[in-house]
């Protein structure tokens, strides 16, 4: 892949339009501008992580989610808009399309 394809996509861009929940080395959580839900993003400009990559961005994304949000999440990784960069979405039951998942009170 050229670099110049790369520094075009949005999710290695990584602007923080929206909160973020978590990063590290591998991934980042944060909001998703389109869809207001959650959303994990893996580092490498990759659509195909290993079994192994996706179950660990699985797992931190439904960590994250549950931790900020009082929903049940089930993940979608249908790749619509950005199909070259693996993402995926912690959605919810329940809820409609671009519905911000009720957060937890992390108060008491």
């Amino acid at each position: 892949m050229k670099t110049s394809e790369v520094t075009k996509c949005e999710l290695c861009e990584a602007a923080r339009f929206t909160e973020w929940y978590y990063e590290d080395d591998l991934c980042w959580v944060a909001e998703c501008e389109a869809c207001c839900v959650p959303m994990i993003v893996w580092k490498t400009h990759d659509p195909q992580p290993s079994d192994e990559i996706k179950q660990l961005l699985h797992a931190r994304l439904l960590e994250e989610a549950t931790k900020f949000f009082a929903y049940e999440p089930y993940i979608d990784d249908n790749m619509r808009n950005i199909p070259d960069h693996y993402h995926a979405h912690a959605r919810g039951r329940g809820l409609w399309f671009g519905q911000t998942p009720p957060r937890r009170d992390l108060n008491s």
